[in-house]
């Protein structure tokens, strides 16, 4: 077993899987841009902390979860709605809020940290996929399900995670005194994203059946 290799396909797969638009890296960059970087930074830790059960857990039952489907079935419903439900928030409320909460800032670092471990938490669909990668691991003799080796794998998971999100941040900060950069075009793609999410899982679950 590889523990440096495991780590690196395990970052690399996860940095790649979490640089496509999302509801997290976007609402990281969301939050760097509106309040500041530590905030966005509380935020992706947060977000990460989670990341680290979600891997685990795909480490642990990865054989589980790939020989019955009928339980990935039931992560997507469940995220169909909640995707559909965060798209209709950003879309059409969280818009039409902007100016009243404009001046206000009354949300701790501490805060920010257990937002992101919410957000990250409805966000099932990590855990087949690190199941997928996991597996794939094993199947070339790289990656043992215990000890050290789900070590390495969740760390880097985690890590990959972590920097792409703040690859986000430090883009979007970079970025910010354009039109794309503003409160109300970041929550209109915040929408558009889970609203896109919402509908390719709606279209898997209706393949499927």
């Amino acid at each position: 077993m590889n523990i440096t290799l495991v780590f690196f396909v395990s970052f690399l797969t996860t940095f790649l899987a979490t640089l496509p638009p999302g509801l997290l890296n976007m609402t990281a960059a969301k939050i760097s841009l509106k309040e500041n970087l530590t905030r966005g930074i509380m935020f992706s830790l947060g977000a990460c902390f989670i990341i680290i059960f979600q891997a685990l857990i795909a480490t642990v039952f990865a054989r589980y979860l790939t020989n019955h489907p009928d339980i990935i079935e039931i992560l997507r419903i469940v995220a169909l709605v909640i995707f559909a439900l965060l798209s209709i928030y950003f879309l059409f409320i969280a818009k039409s809020t902007e100016k009243e909460k404009k001046d206000v800032d009354v949300r701790s670092k501490t805060s920010r940290f257990f937002h992101g471990m919410f957000l990250s938490s409805i966000n099932v669909f990590p855990i087949p996929f690190q199941a997928y990668v996991a597996i794939s691991l094993a199947s070339f003799g790289l990656l043992e399900f215990h000890g050290i080796g789900v070590a390495s794998y969740v760390v880097g998971a985690s890590s990959g995670a972590f920097s792409a999100l703040y690859i986000y941040m430090i883009f979007f900060d970079k970025i910010k005194d354009r039109k794309i950069a503003s409160q109300k075009s970041m929550n209109y793609l915040i929408g558009l994203i889970t609203g896109l999410v919402a509908i390719v899982t709606l279209f898997n679950i209706l393949k499927d059946l």
